[in-house]
Formats: structure tokens, C-alpha cells, sequence
């Protein structure tokens, strides 16, 4: 992850039209509409991927998520490619004096999203993977599994000749 420093006008910008399109998003159906609308903000989208409404994925940097083929990211899911960089916090500060950090956000082909879920900064979720309704994924999440909890933590493995292949 790198550290986001200062904001640039160029960026108060981008982060006004982004916050545009993510509102507008927020709200509107069919889905193919919701994805058009976070591919203009720069978040990439496989073929089939489905984004609902009331998904939020960050303003800062969206174009730091990718989100693969055939992917399913349910109601009320949130996507953060930034968080507070805490590692040099200490008694008597503020949290909010600590500068952010950014980290990409990875969800590959076929992965599933639960309603409510949060996946953090610098997370990949594996092909196939599917994330339990109101899970925090702070960490990588393997290839066909089922992960869920606060922290998400994976339940169960499917066999890879299980998994429904026609993605294209």
C-alpha cells in the first residue's frame, strides 16, 4: 500500500465528479446502468460483472479496483481503496492526523460479494470466492471458498471441478 498524501486540485476534482457518478449509481437500476456509471469513475468491470445499487466503492481512487468477470457484489457492499495508516499512532494523537494509505481492491472472476459486505485496501478475492453477508475482509481470500465474519475468515473449500466454469 502507498501513503496518499496531500490533495491536489486536479484530485478535490476528480473526487467531485466521482461522488457525482457514485450518487447517481446509488440510486439507479438496471444494474448495466450501475456498472456504466463506475466504469466512467474509472473502477474496471469484467463482462457480467454485477454491481447493485447501494454498493459503495471509494471516491478517492476507484480506479484502484478491478473487478472481474462474471463477479456479483450485492446491496449495500462497501469498497475502500483507502484507510488511515496507524502504524505510527500513539497515545495523546488524533487518529485523524495519520495520513491515509491506498491499496488496490482485487475481485476475481466469479467471486461472490454478500449484501453489507466491507472489503478493505489492498485485498485480492480470490476466483470463485464467495464473501458472506457482513463480512470486513482484511485480508486475501483464496480461490473457491466461502469466507465470513469480522474478520472474514474461510469456512469451507469447494473441489475446483466443482466450479461452473462458463464465464465467458
Amino acid at each position: 500500500m502507498s501513503i496518499v498524501h496531500k490533495r491536489t486540485l486536479k484530485s478535490i476534482l476528480f473526487g467531485i465528479w466521482s461522488k457525482t457518478l457514485q450518487n447517481i449509481a446509488f440510486f439507479t437500476f438496471p444494474y448495466h446502468i450501475t456498472v456504466f456509471l463506475h466504469k466512467l469513475r474509472g473502477v474496471k468491470v469484467g463482462k457480467k460483472g454485477h454491481i447493485s445499487r447501494y454498493v459503495v466503492i471509494d471516491d478517492t481512487e476507484p480506479s484502484l479496483v478491478t473487478i472481474g468477470k462474471g463477479v456479483a457484489i450485492t446491496q449495500g457492499v462497501m469498497i475502500l481503496t483507502h484507510q488511515r495508516d496507524l502504524s505510527k499512532y500513539k497515545p495523546g494523537m488524533y487518529a485523524m492526523d495519520c495520513p491515509f494509505k491506498s491499496g488496490k481492491v482485487e475481485i476475481k472472476d466469479g467471486a461472490h460479494i454478500g449484501i453489507g459486505a466491507i472489503i478493505m485496501p489492498g485485498v485480492t478475492v480470490g476466483e470463485g470466492a464467495v464473501v458472506g453477508a457482513g463480512s470486513v475482509v482484511t485480508k486475501d481470500i483464496p480461490p473457491y471458498c466461502v469466507a465470513v465474519g469480522t474478520p472474514a475468515k474461510v469456512i469451507k473449500y469447494f473441489k475446483k471441478e466443482e466450479a461452473h466454469e462458463d464465464l465467458d
